[in-house]
């Protein structure tokens, strides 16, 4: 298992109708769009796809229809944890008989479990499945943050080969990086982390802005990995505004709306998520028309 999952992931939305049901042949539309515009896998279920609103039977109607449509064609990640190790195994190996690439298991959130039940739980996952896993360290939503001490003793399970860093902690980052084995891979959790995320040997990024900018995230990717450094810090630049807009409140609120603006058609958000305000809204044109999206 020394493949990585690609160097652009994208945490797609979940498409939903007037009715808040959802809306599948839009979720085949845009899996196929992200295939296409830069992205080398996509993350379904995950935080940006409002996956604590979604029942069992939508979760696995919405990873069949994204394998049906696009898993020959790219790499798909399942979302697949929870806060109960056993719910998480069962929902795992659901995903693996539809047939995805690999999952990503969330740090176990509102339980807070110390770090040696961090370990346990994901040593269980991943003793319950063949496929490959990422680890989601996200202390902002999860209130624990997975220590760098623990996810080094992970990376010694054979198919934890990853892990999504979203602890907005550069120190954190580099110390893992320093201290796991080249196979185990380092992804940004955070789209203006991703940069400096390089820079101390992580791999990519699991993206939201990728929904709109994957080919730029890609370039950007690509020039820092090639040494062409000020091409990638100009890209950087550029893509900053638009980095900072989608998260102008909570996420997937704003990249929902960005990509109704510009012609996705992606529909609304369940409760107890809400649309932008006006003036939020107003906002979001700017920065859009700002990097040529609007």
């Amino acid at each position: 298992m020394s493949d990585s999952f690609g160097e652009v992931i994208t945490a797609m939305v979940t498409p939903f109708d007037e009715n808040l049901n959802l809306n599948l042949d839009k979720a085949r539309e845009l899996a196929s769009y992200l295939v296409d515009n830069g992205s080398d896998g996509i993350l379904v279920l995950g935080t940006t796809g409002e996956v604590p609103t979604l029942t069992k039977e939508e979760k696995i109607l919405l990873l069949e229809t994204v394998v049906d449509e696009v898993g020959d064609k790219t790499k798909i990640l399942a979302g697949t944890g929870s806060y109960s190790t056993q719910e998480s195994i069962e929902m795992t190996r659901e995903a693996e008989k539809i047939g995805v690439d690999g999952i990503l298991i969330v740090c176990p959130y509102y339980n807070k479990p110390p770090q040696e039940g961090l370990y346990r739980h994901f040593k269980m996952i991943a003793e319950s499945t063949s496929l490959p896993i990422m680890i989601y360290n996200v202390p902002g939503r999860t209130s624990r943050n997975i220590e760098m001490k623990t996810i080094c003793r992970l990376a010694e399970i054979e198919n934890i080969i990853a892990v999504k860093e979203a602890s907005g902690d550069i120190s954190q980052i580099t110390e893992i990086c320093n201290s796991v084995n080249d196979d185990f891979y380092v992804y940004s959790g955070d789209d203006n982390m991703t940069l400096p995320a390089l820079s101390v040997g992580g791999c990519g990024v699991v993206s939201v802005a990728s929904h709109l900018v994957g080919n730029d995230i890609k370039e950007m990717i690509q020039n820092y990995k090639q040494g062409n450094v000020q091409k990638a810090i100009s890209l950087n630049k550029k893509l900053s505004p638009f980095f900072k807009g989608i998260f102008l409140t909570t996420n997937p609120i704003p990249i929902k709306a960005a990509l109704n603006l510009v012609g996705h058609n992606v529909g609304g958000l369940r409760p107890p998520l809400l649309e932008l305000n006006h003036s939020e809204e107003e906002v979001l044109q700017g920065i859009l028309q700002g990097v040529g999206l609007l």
